[in-house]
């Protein structure tokens, strides 16, 4: 079973206390729609990873079979250490190159589009990180480490990083110096120029001072968290293919061939000089508005309850996974993104939100009434009859509220800063 399942509860207990305390310190923590968008993204990114990692795991598994040098046992401890250490290392290479090299930006720009900083952010994964994050690893694979090790020891850098996207907690001393924290990875966030594509590190902060890319969170200059290209969109799917989406049109309206390669390669937001023509505006972080369009509380209720449904139908996904035909694991992640891009739309005020809602709602009924059951499992007589009043309900609601959508969404935030 996916060990990420085991952890969706302590992530939203944490969740929890970090509004405890934000509350207690009149502090602003939270915006509704950012962070369902937010872990919504990470939902979707552990759903489509059912297949995705297998891409991953699968050429670290070819790699270590036929091209490793040593034989490294899973029993010792200076093993599991020394992976741990060798993996948080080369994911200082992967994370940096991917703020440096314009097709793994595509991927990683995922997690740095919230305008928010908290623990919901940590959540924000993007989909298409298996593409291209593989080469990173394989020197562990070359050097004998085990696939179990890599994948355990990948794990716990993962989740490690989990607990230093907040604001709630300050300044460590010495511990911010040797390790990722709250405080270093602030930085990491901001898109003030002293702040920009810093501190790197999973685990270790050691690696940004020894390569050059550390910076101190300074107390007069608070980092301004998003992306110098703000997505201003709630939708999923967009969020993932935004600058692929943006390479692919510059690479197919530049003449040279050089270019069109070129453009995948370099910095991001680097052009060529066919296309770089224009002047482009200075970039000023204190004086932009947030993304925060107005949406109706009764929707944002409608929202909160039917994302709740769909986290657990995301856990359901997970913990059925390996059981499940290809078949019907492909249409049950399909149905869970569809629902996820239905949600946000309702959150960006969208008029088709009510017919995304409806499709996804309909699609659902007809397919639990065609099989008998719930995506392949839970064909009792007592859940199927659930499930469809659930579903009834939902497409009652979601058809009531639709003139809630006839409003304008407008920002409702004042600049940043």
């Amino acid at each position: 079973m996916n060990p990420i399942i085991f952890a969706i509860p302590v992530f939203f207990a944490l969740i929890g206390i970090e509004l405890w305390l934000a509350h207690r310190r009149k502090a602003n923590a939270y915006n509704f729609a950012d962070a369902v968008c937010s872990i919504g993204l990470g939902a979707m990114s552990q759903v489509s990873g059912i297949f995705s990692k297998l891409v991953m795991l699968g050429i670290y598994v070819l790699a270590y079979e036929h091209l490793r040098l040593f034989e490294l046992g899973a029993g010792s401890i200076t093993v599991w250490l020394g992976g741990l250490l060798l993996y948080d290392f080369l994911y200082y290479w992967h994370h940096r190159l991917g703020h440096e090299i314009g097709v793994l930006w595509a991927a990683h720009v995922v997690h740095h589009q919230s305008e928010e900083f908290n623990l919901s952010t940590a959540l924000r994964q993007s989909s298409s990180t298996f593409l291209f994050g593989w080469v990173f690893y394989l020197p562990m694979a070359v050097l004998g480490f085990p696939p179990l090790v890599f994948v355990v020891v990948g794990l716990i850098d993962l989740l490690y990083q989990y607990w230093i996207h907040t604001e709630q907690i300050g300044k460590l001393g010495w511990f911010d110096r040797v390790f990722a924290s709250p405080s270093n990875h602030r930085v990491h966030h901001g898109v003030n120029d002293r702040y920009l594509d810093k501190n790197y590190g999973g685990i270790l902060i050691l690696w940004d001072r020894w390569f050059g890319t550390y910076a101190d969170e300074e107390d007069a200059e608070p980092p301004i968290y998003g992306t110098r290209a703000p997505l201003r969109r709630y939708d999923p799917i967009w969020a993932n293919l935004e600058v692929y989406t943006a390479l692919a049109r510059d690479s197919w309206r530049t003449r040279r061939w050089r270019d069109k390669l070129a453009l995948w390669w370099k910095h991001p937001g680097w052009q060529p000089a066919d296309l770089a023509a224009a002047p482009k505006i200075a970039f000023d972080p204190y004086n932009r508005p947030k993304y925060a369009p107005a949406v109706a509380r009764k929707v944002q209720v409608y929202v909160a309850v039917q994302f709740l449904l769909l986290m657990l139908v995301g856990a359901d996904c997970l913990a059925r996974a390996e059981a499940l035909p290809l078949a019907w694991g492909l249409g049950y992640v399909a149905w869970a993104m569809a629902s996820l891009v239905a949600l946000c739309a309702w959150l960006e005020g969208s008029r088709r939100a009510v017919y995304l809602d409806a499709a996804r709602l309909g699609a659902a009924l007809a397919l639990l009434g065609w099989s008998g059951s719930w995506f392949g499992g839970y064909a009792q007589p007592p859940l199927q009859l659930a499930a469809a009043t659930l579903l009834l309900a939902s497409l009652v609601a979601a058809l009531l509220l639709a003139p809630a959508l006839r409003q304008s969404a407008t920002p409702a935030s004042p600049p940043a800063g």
